[in-house]
């Protein structure tokens, strides 16, 4: 992300605070275990995680799209610089390092291309909020529920498909309440504050950002929706260009 310079965290923070660097111990922040020659052989997590991401990148148009916005911000992504394959934690499947720039996708705990997709998408909403707005991340609880909020309400996470194999379906308003749910999830995750604390962060801006739908210009309910959203965008473009 060219336009956007690495921002550290600040120097006064709660006591215990790790900002979630706990569920990603292979982060610049934490040592780093020495890797064995079988560690990074072809038959690993992290090769594996390397070529699911190279095809979300490719294939998946939730990705492209922001790929494409990115740019178009002067954020260019870049695989090799911007995304990480590392261990993380048992409850995670992915993070963004904001002091880095860089999106971390745990391989061991991703293994299914579909789920790939949904992580690199989450991540990328993240790091294109990062590129066109001055996300406090560090320091302002509702900077970060904003872009969980995003996150969860057009990657998909919260989709039918998805719901329904978490065993939740048939709600009123079910989505907005998958996005809140994941929203404060996430939230709890990487910050040491209280479940009440996160809740009323993702309240009080909860209106505003789920009807933020940049880039996409609609919530991409499947990968058709997707499809349709990157054609507008890419149409869009064109229309600029020859005004």
């Amino acid at each position: 992300m060219d336009r956007s310079e690495p921002r550290p965290p600040p120097q006064e923070v709660a006591e215990g605070e790790d900002f979630g660097y706990r569920l990603f111990p292979e982060r610049p922040s934490q040592a780093k275990p020495q890797r064995s020659f079988l560690s990074t052989s072809l038959f690993t997590f992290n090769h594996k995680c390397q070529v699911m991401l190279r095809i979300a990148l490719d294939t998946s148009p939730y990705a492209q799209l922001l790929l494409d916005a990115m740019k178009q911000s002067g954020c260019t992504v870049y695989k090799d610089r911007h995304f990480a394959c590392e261990d993380c934690d048992g409850c995670v499947s992915g993070g963004f390092d904001a002091a880095t720039s860089q999106i971390v996708l745990c391989q061991n705990n991703i293994h299914q291309q579909s789920h790939m997709n949904r992580v690199v998408t989450h991540e990328l909403i993240h790091a294109f909020d990062h590129c066109r707005a001055h996300v406090d991340w560090f320091s302002n609880v509702k900077h970060l529920a904003c872009s969980e909020i995003r996150a969860a309400n057009l990657s998909g996470d919260c989709s039918l498909i998805n719901e329904m194999t978490r065993l939740k379906f048939g709600l009123k308003q079910h989505h907005q309440t998958c996005v809140r749910d994941r929203a404060i999830r996430s939230i709890l995750a990487v910050r040491k504050v209280s479940k009440e604390t996160a809740e009323k962060a993702v309240d009080g801006v909860f209106d505003s950002c789920f009807n933020d739908h940049e880039p996409f210009g609609r919530v991409p309910h499947n990968k058709s929706d997707a499809k349709n959203a990157y054609r507008n965008f890419q149409n869009r473009d064109r229309y600029y260009a020859n005004l």
